[in-house]
């Protein structure tokens, strides 16, 4: 099997996850070539990049520099060429919104290739009409095989197409559980010193994120200050890590509510370095009006968080159990958010705990190893069916 991935950015280290563990099942004569299109996106720089001589397997960079600053027709020749050079068995496109990727997906068809196109998109996302959508269900018809993000998004790919016996992973949303942890309790140990040298209080929610206009974290200011006020709360912090346009006027609401001693605002930092902040946390929020997944709330069940999450979040429907190992509300009724701030901020420390046990518990299912192993074997069935009966059957697939 030659396997050709496309990607976006190189600094999806989440991707680069489920990448490695692809090449590490390859046997010869089988290969892999990813293709990463940018280095990084503009809105995540200054948030680190990897050292390309770490990455676990074979790739191409196509442009140095950030995504955004590639033009359109230079995205697709390059593109085109790189992936029609390699002439490839399988290509995993990550992505139906890029011009670059379907036009090579479409081209790679018509030679004899076999399309997968690994899918984060939700039905909630975006408005969804118009020529884009009719453009996408023609595409999504000359597929092959899907992997994606969870419930929603393959309820979407069905919604555009999709025969649902085609959807052959449905857990694609992963971490590095096991590093997350690591340094989640290595941090552990000094988190009443650091909370004292930040002036943060003993028990504290933590939003990990842009600070941008669809994360409706002001809306999460009045309603945390509410649920303060109506349950005596003065234990409790909001810890806001990151940056983002919305940055000014979140302050300025802080310094309005009276907030100025429970809200916090921590910068930006690379992925590695979250969980030594969800550390000074008891647990994790994301208010988001809109958002594909939510890999943050992965990333906090695997380190031990109970999670009060949006259910506009595609990961809602899949990673939340109510009352079990957190909480969901609609965004858009303020009510139910400060409700059930109330009920996290008034648990009882061992309820707290348990609830982040049955996090971890749950996450468990959502590792890279098992998820990186039923993507190869799909592929590979893809690439050879005659060998179908002779490999062995991937695991998990459906969750």
């Amino acid at each position: 099997m030659r396997l050709l991935i496309v990607h976006n950015t190189l600094w999806a280290h989440y991707k680069s996850l489920l990448f490695s563990q692809l090449a590490n099942q390859l046997t010869p004569p089988d290969t892999m070539l990813v293709l990463q299109i940018a280095l990084t996106e503009g809105n995540r720089q200054g948030l680190g990049v990897p050292d390309p001589a770490t990455v676990g397997y074979p790739f191409e960079l196509l442009h140095p520099g950030t995504l955004d600053s590639l033009p359109t027709p230079q995205r697709i020749v390059r593109v085109v060429r790189a992936g029609w050079a390699y002439r490839p068995d399988v290509v995993l496109l990550t992505g139906y919104y890029d011009p670059a990727q379907l036009l090579l997906g479409l081209l790679l068809k018509l030679r004899g290739c076999r399309v997968v196109l690994q899918s984060e998109s939700t039905a909630l996302d975006n408005p969804r009409t118009g020529w884009r959508e009719s453009l996408k269900k023609a595409f999504v018809r000359l597929c092959d095989g899907f992997f994606c993000f969870g419930t929603r998004a393959a309820d979407y790919l069905i919604q555009l197409g999709a025969n649902p016996a085609r959807i052959r992973v449905r857990n694609n949303a992963v971490v590095d559980n096991d590093l997350l942890k690591r340094t989640f309790d290595q941090a552990w140990p000094d988190r009443q010193a650091r909370q004292a040298a930040l002036g943060l209080p003993p028990n504290n929610l933590i939003y990990v994120g842009r600070l941008a206009e669809e994360k409706n974290l002001r809306q999460l200011l009045n309603c945390f200050a509410q649920a303060q006020r109506a349950a005596n709360a003065t234990d409790w912090g909001l810890i806001l890590l990151g940056e983002g346009p919305q940055k000014a006027a979140l302050q300025a609401d802080v310094t309005r509510l009276g907030l100025t001693a429970s809200v916090h605002f921590l910068p930006g930092c690379p992925w590695t370095e979250v969980p030594t902040y969800l550390a000074l946390a008891d647990a994790l929020v994301l208010p988001s009006l809109s958002e594909p997944w939510g890999l943050v709330v992965n990333e906090a069940m695997a380190c031990g968080l109970p999670v009060l999450v949006s259910d506009r979040c595609g990961c809602a429907v899949d990673l939340i159990t109510e009352g079990q190992n957190g909480y969901t509300f609609p965004p858009a009724e303020p009510a139910e958010l400060t409700h059930q701030l109330i009920q996290l901020m008034t648990l009882p420390v061992n309820s707290l705990q348990q609830m982040g046990e049955a996090s971890q518990r749950r996450i468990a299912h959502w590792a890279p190893g098992p998820v990186g192993q039923a993507m190869y074997l799909e592929m590979k069935r893809l690439a050879d069916p005659t060998a179908a009966t002779a490999l062995p059957q991937p695991h998990q697939r459906d969750l």
